[in-house]
This record gives C-alpha cells, structure tokens and sequence, in this order.
C-alpha cells in the first residue's frame, strides 16, 4: 500500500510505502493502546479524585459496610424468627402426641384392648423395600409446610379419638343404666312374670316381677346404675327398694329383711343395696324383682338373659 502525502508550503510530496505487515501492526497497537490509555488515565483520575476527596471514597465505603451489616442482621433475624416459628410448631406437635397417646391409652382400657397390640409407648412398626430414587434435599418452607401438614393430621387425629371416646363412654353408659343381669349373687328363680296361682289364694293372679329365693341376709343387688328413688315399707311388697335408670327404666327389690341405701343415693351396677329377707307378703326368704318402662312392669327374662 502506498500512502502519498503533500506539503502546502512548497507543494512537495513524499510517498511512503506500508506493507500488510505494517498496516496490522499499526492497528494493533491501536486498539492495544486505546484501552490502556483509558485505564491510565481513568487510574490517574481516579487518584487524583481519591487525594482531593479522601472524605467521600470513606464514606462510600462505610455505606457499603453498614449495607452489608444490615443485610447481615437481616439474615440472623429471619433465621431466628424461622428457629422460633418451628420451635412453636414443634411444641405443638409434642402437645398434639401426649393429647393422643393419652386419650389412646384410655381408649385401649375402655375397649379392652391387648397392651401388646396398642402400645402407645413405642413407635409403630414400619418398613418396606429400598426404592432407588433421585434424593432431594429439604428446604426450610418444606419443612414448615410438613410440620403445618403433620399438625392438621394430628388435630383431625385428636378430634376423631374424642368422637371415639364419647361414643364408647355412651355405649358403656347405656350398659351401665340398661337393667341386665341377675339381682341376686346367690339363689334360684322361683316364680315367673306374669299369671300364676297365687301362693295365698290359690287363685290365678298377675305377677307383676320374677322371685328369687334365697337364703336369709344373702346379698341383693342392683342390676344397673342409677339414683335411689324410694327405700323403706310399701303394702305388699315389705321393705322395698326403687331404682330410677333413665330413659324411662326403673326397677324394684322387695321383701328385703334389711335396706343397705336410702333416697337419694347414687347405685353403681352389682353394688349391694339389700338383704335379702321376707318381709311384707311373703313366704319365705326371696327378691321379688320388677322392672318398669314408663310405669307400667315389664317381663325381667329378657333383661337378665341380656347379660349372659
């Protein structure tokens, strides 16, 4: 490449001959000078600004340092507040178990259950064969969101153990108060519920209860749970006891040579409330035993087989 060059003074020329070698050179220190001749100058600039404003560049510095700083602070604090937010729900999970284990232990003693197969004092048998998988760390909103999950299981848990427990404290309940069984411990059926020669008369009669015979100051008891409505001599039936259930039920024990309970008491089921003796219109040592729906004797057969 030629390169011609003229001078205004005398008009004179001078041509200088560039090569390709020379022409690449040229160019690359160009583009090789450029930039650090920017660099340089913006170094010395720089310096030069840094010697007159030394008080800015601090202060610069101490802004970043103090923004640093309260990110810092900021990461601890919401670090913290997550600890404590999981710490909490931890404390509830621990009150949601003992609540369960609790109410579970009473629920395997109302049910009867084996201690062996309902043991809340260990964990639960699990298992079951390896699955190969891609393992995935678990974040912390994971892991707020699994307690959040396992806390919702446990309350829905709770709440239905209670249903539960009312329900069978009912079902007991209404065992309790539903006349069944025998009223006495020793003795033999002597008489049925309903027309029989009466023993004085010889005469067909209603017999409103079924008797027991016994031997004298054998022990008479309740056959279900409930408040002592009447104790004390009643025409015809001798030294009588009268027992209100519930839901309509009541029963009766006459004849007794002694009253154990008085109006107002509260009987358990099998809790001796006579003895048995022959007082009123009788003949010989015996219960006579009613039970009555709404008023009105009903046959004790079928309560008394009810509890076989």
């Amino acid at each position: 490449m030629n390169i011609l060059l003229l001078k205004r003074k005398k008009g004179c020329s001078a041509l200088i001959t560039l090569s390709q070698k020379k022409i690449t050179f040229l160019l690359l220190s160009f583009f090789i000078m450029l930039p650090v001749s920017f660099l340089f100058a913006g170094y010395h600039m720089g310096k030069v600004y840094t010697e007159t404003h030394p008080d800015d560049i601090t202060m610069a510095l101490q802004s970043e340092l103090d923004a640093q700083r309260l990110q810092v602070v900021e990461a601890t604090r919401n670090a913290g507040e997550n600890m404590n937010a999981m710490a909490l729900k931890l404390g509830q999970l621990q009150a949601h178990v003992i609540r369960i284990d609790a109410l579970g232990k009473r629920l395997t003693k109302m049910a009867k259950l084996d201690k062996g197969e309902f043991d809340f004092g260990t964990a639960p048998a699990q298992g079951g064969p390896e699955v190969l998988s891609e393992e995935k760390a678990m974040g912390v909103s994971d892991f707020v969101k699994s307690l959040d999950d396992l806390s919702a299981q446990l309350e829905d848990r709770n709440r239905q153990l209670h249903v539960l427990e009312t329900m069978m404290m009912n079902r007991n309940l209404q065992a309790e108060v539903m006349p069944a069984g025998r009223p006495v411990t020793r003795g033999w059926l002597s008489s049925y519920f309903g027309m029989r020669t009466d023993p004085f008369t010889g005469r067909l009669a209603f017999h409103s209860g079924i008797d027991f015979a016994g031997r004298l100051n054998s022990d008479i008891i309740a056959v279900a749970a409930g408040v002592v409505t009447f104790a004390g001599p009643r025409n015809g039936y001798g030294n009588l006891v009268e027992i209100n259930h519930g839901n309509g039920y009541s029963t009766r024990y006459g004849h007794s040579r002694k009253l154990l309970v008085k109006v107002g008491d509260t009987v358990k089921k099998g809790q001796v409330i006579a003895k048995m003796g022959s007082t009123g219109r009788s003949t010989g040592p015996h219960v006579h035993f009613e039970v009555l729906k709404n008023g009105h004797a009903i046959d004790p057969k079928r309560f008394i087989q009810a509890s076989r």
